[in-house]
């Protein structure tokens, strides 16, 4: 994935990005591929309201179904407790990673590389514990190692200590205990000598065979998970398609292999079947599939990040996979195996915590569509027969109103025991739940309906009132001074805008002045570049009777963060950042009023 460059500063971003600017980056994550190859019509994609969801084709249905896989990220580099491939030294002028692990030193890793615990079906139990329905597996990364006896080359697995064929045993195993296939696969080689190079010709044929061999050699593949490195795509795309296909004609690809420097969510792929955000939910989506994949790591690492590194806690990871389906897509979560082959204690618990989650409630996951009721401040919604999910996050008023469909409830279930109070009327559903029987992050209640609700066109769902749009910012230090970092663009309501401070700041804070006294309980915050993870310890603050007091004491705000606390009346809130690991930068500091009005 292309990632891009915070002003004046110079970082390491992503294990699949590069640097360009903010705009490709947010046309990237927010937009898709046009998926001629599933035979849909040229369109934008998203979903206006009054539309109902495109039936998925048969072929990728038990994908769309699945709503959630695991990612596996690993290699030599595990040894190192780095970031995979962006952690090598660069070797090639037509590449952006360019870590500090020197290129000889990276590159001769797998001489070592010997993970004598790793077990191929004990993995994958993990992944169907978690109620994971498919994995994807790094076959090839941009480094180069292949994880399988290629005659290609003789940079795989063949030639480490260890020497077993990793891709044969996982394959195996899935077959096994009955998960879905699917192999990682990076076009980019910047180890390769010829890669976009004038010899590119001869790098696109080792490639291919490389292909070939993971096509040919494992059985039935389900999915190839293609990636790009943010440069030109010199990789024969319209014949490496028809290969892969013609090998594996019922396999799912995504949209990375025509990806490059230029690409945006207009770009057509005549055989792409979904699109890729990553580290980050698309915007509600019925119409074109898609899928988000995003780290277990604390971190944002994607391979083995050392005994230090962190999980994230059960309710962001929970929310990553309510928000995917609520939006109609899928969640694609990563661990990073160590250097001894198992998946961290720390990331295995954790899967399992969502696999107890799911237990509960995965009938609200797995098999639905997004919607009816678009997602929103209020949670999101998904679909299945005739019954409607609510996953309901925030209660700013006792009675959740949403809008009026064309179907009559005839009944509800609160999956966690128990059941709301329901209202309907011609001009909407009132929902009322009780207290005590209120669950985090989610309330879930299932709307029983008298018809099917794949059919009810989708809704948009009205916010609480947003204080911050018509309100004046302040701020302790601006970038460099200049106006487009001003504070006032972290509540313009635009989020290609962001407040940002110098390098090196560590403290800083974001005042906002609602111009008179405003009762409010809540308060949004979204981090620009949330996979730098910069800041570590923040709080809402409101100014009283002359001093600041404390709302709200918050850690790592990742891409979003939202602070409740008990409401209060004041004209003058604060963003206090009490700890940053460099120049903290805010893209958007919303402020709702306590109800709806």
């Amino acid at each position: 994935m292309i990632k891009s460059r915070p002003p004046q500063k110079t970082v390491h971003e992503s294990h699949i990005g590069t640097r360009v600017s903010r705009a490709i980056l947010r046309s990237l994550l927010a937009g898709s591929l046009l998926l001629v190859g599933m035979d849909l019509p040229a369109q934008e994609n998203g979903s206006h309201s009054g539309t109902t969801p495109r039936p998925y084709p048969d072929r990728i249905k038990w994908w769309a179904d699945a709503r959630f896989g695991m990612f596996i990220h690993w290699g030599p580099v595990s040894l190192t407790g780095q970031e995979i491939s962006w952690s090598r030294q660069n070797t090639n002028p037509k590449v952006r990673g360019n870590g500090p692990i020197p290129a000889e030193v990276y590159d001769n890793l797998y001489k070592e590389f010997n993970p004598t615990q790793f077990d191929a079906e004990e993995w994958l139990r993990v992944a169907q514990r978690a109620g994971m329905g498919y994995f994807v597996f790094t076959a090839k990364h941009c480094d180069g190692f292949l994880f399988w006896p290629s005659e290609t080359s003789d940079y795989n697995i063949a030639h480490t200590p260890f020497q077993r064929d990793v891709l044969a045993e996982l394959s195996e195993a899935a077959d096994k205990i009955g998960l879905k296939t699917g192999w990682y696969f990076s076009p980019p080689d910047w180890k390769d000598p010829d890669f976009r190079t004038e010899r590119n010709d001869l790098f696109v044929e080792r490639m291919q065979n490389q292909l070939r061999e993971i096509m040919t050699d494992y059985g039935t593949i389900d999915l190839v998970w293609f990636d790009y490195d943010g440069g030109e795509p010199l990789y024969d795309s319209e014949n490496t398609y028809q290969m892969v296909k013609s090998l594996q004609p019922q396999i799912i690809m995504n949209n990375r292999l025509d990806l490059g420097m230029a690409s945006n969510h207009t770009m057509q792929s005549p055989h792409a079947d979904y699109y890729t955000p990553e580290q980050q939910v698309a915007p509600y989506d019925d119409q074109v599939p898609w899928e988000a994949c995003m780290t277990l790591s604390s971190s944002n690492a994607w391979a083995y990040g050392g005994p230090t590194d962190g999980v994230k806690p059960l309710d962001e990871c929970l929310e990553m996979l309510v928000n995917c389906a609520g939006g109609d897509g899928n969640l694609l979560l990563n661990v990073g195996p160590t250097a001894e082959g198992e998946i961290p204690p720390e990331q295995v618990k954790r899967l399992e915590e969502i696999g107890a989650w799911m237990d509960k409630y995965g009938e609200s996951i797995r098999g639905t569509r997004g919607g009816p009721f678009k997602p929103a401040d209020y949670g999101v919604s998904t679909r299945k027969g005739n019954i409607i999910y609510l996953h309901i996050r925030d209660w700013d008023a006792e009675i959740l109103r949403l809008p009026s469909i064309p179907a009559k409830v005839t009944g509800n279930r609160i999956l966690s025991g128990g059941a709301a109070q329901v209202r309907q009327t011609t001009e909407g559903i009132e929902i009322e739940v009780a207290e005590d029987l209120r669950t985090t992050p989610y309330t879930t209640v299932a709307l029983e309906l008298d018809t099917d609700a794949i059919g009810i066109p989708s809704q948009d769902v009205e916010n609480p009132a947003l204080l911050t749009a018509n309100a004046t910012a302040a701020s302790s230090n601006i970038h460099f001074e200049q106006p487009e970092y001003a504070p006032d663009m972290a509540i313009d309501g635009n989020p290609e805008t962001r407040w940002a401070t110098d390098p090196g700041v560590t403290e800083a804070w974001l005042e906002v002045d609602f111009g008179n006294p405003r009762r409010f309980s809540r308060v949004t915050i979204k981090q620009a570049f949330p996979e730098l993870n910069r800041i570590k310890r923040y709080s809402i603050e409101t100014f009283e009777n002359g001093e600041w007091v404390q709302r709200y004491l918050g850690q790592s705000i990742g891409a979003q963060a939202t602070a409740r606390f008990e409401p209060v009346t004041a004209q003058i809130i604060r963003l206090n950042i009490l700890e940053s690991a460099d120049g903290p930068t805010i893209s958007e500091f919303q402020v709702f009023a306590g109800e709806i009005e």
